[in-house]
């Protein structure tokens, strides 16, 4: 299984994964053409991509999906109140190829299991993901509200791993954001701290993890050379890190 992050942050998300001759995409927040010039630059055909699969309704995942599938033919995994919500807010524009999943259901591409798995974060019906193909396990958990039950059982199965790790607390603390959204990012529905994130990996005790991406950081709120300190401070010191970049895709990621 090979991986890409296409971009990362709160300005469009999108997680390019390939195994067995199956392509993915989980969430269509940067534009088609972003998108299309990043695969190739890796040597993929984004018209090649079997399905793109929304994580839930924010903007920064969903808001050109409608683009990838009229421009680029790709049939959009969705659930549906996460679509109901996007049509209404986002303007997706006409949509003919939409199948439908649940947050806590499971998906299958050949021999490519997608398993969804509800989160707390504050959309309407957002899911993380673990991708399963060859025996091996890639996690795609971003935008999860909080360390919720059962996460920590989904991160020691896996072999590698997307985390968010969005903010840094005294970053947030002492920032220019208003109290209400700070309060927010750092609620039950907001978003992961680079403790809470480095803290997860570590109690999971998830020793078959071959490296883990730190994604969704702060632009404001968090540093990447902070958020990798924080981690290398908590976390086995043999676990391979990287960071995704809000600008970029990354190097081909292996599992």
């Amino acid at each position: 299984m090979i991986t890409i992050s296409l971009q990362s942050g709160s300005k469009g998300n999108c997680i390019y994964v390939e195994s067995c001759g199956v392509k993915l995409l989980f969430d269509a927040g940067i534009s088609g053409i972003q998108a299309e010039r990043r695969l190739a630059a890796h040597g993929r055909d984004i018209r090649q991509v079997d399905a793109v699969i929304i994580s839930h309704d924010h903007s920064d995942h969903i808001c050109h999906a409608g683009v990838y599938q009229r421009k680029y033919g790709l049939p959009l995994y969705v659930t549906p109140k996460t679509l109901k919500v996007a049509t209404e807010k986002r303007g997706l524009g006409r949509l003919k190829d939409i199948r439908y999943f649940q947050s806590d259901g499971l998906l299958q591409f050949g021999s490519v299991t997608v398993q969804a798995i509800p989160t707390p974060h504050d959309s309407v019906d957002g899911a993380a993901f673990v991708v399963i193909s060859n025996n091996k396990r890639l996690g795609i958990l971003a935008d999860l509200g909080h360390l919720f039950d059962g996460l920590d059982r989904v991160v020691a199965s896996l072999d590698a791993v997307f985390i968010e790790s969005n903010y840094d607390p005294d970053m947030l603390a002492n920032g220019p954001y208003p109290a209400f959204l700070k309060k927010r990012i750092e609620g039950p529905q907001g978003h992961l701290s680079n403790i809470e994130a480095a803290e997860l990996l570590r109690e999971s005790g998830a020793d078959c993890l071959k490296w883990a991406c730190l994604v969704h950081l702060s632009e404001n709120n968090n540093v990447p050379d902070l958020a990798l300190r924080t981690h290398r401070g908590i976390v086995d010191p043999n676990l391979t890190l990287y960071t995704a970049s809000p600008y970029m895709s990354s190097e081909v990621l292996s599992v």
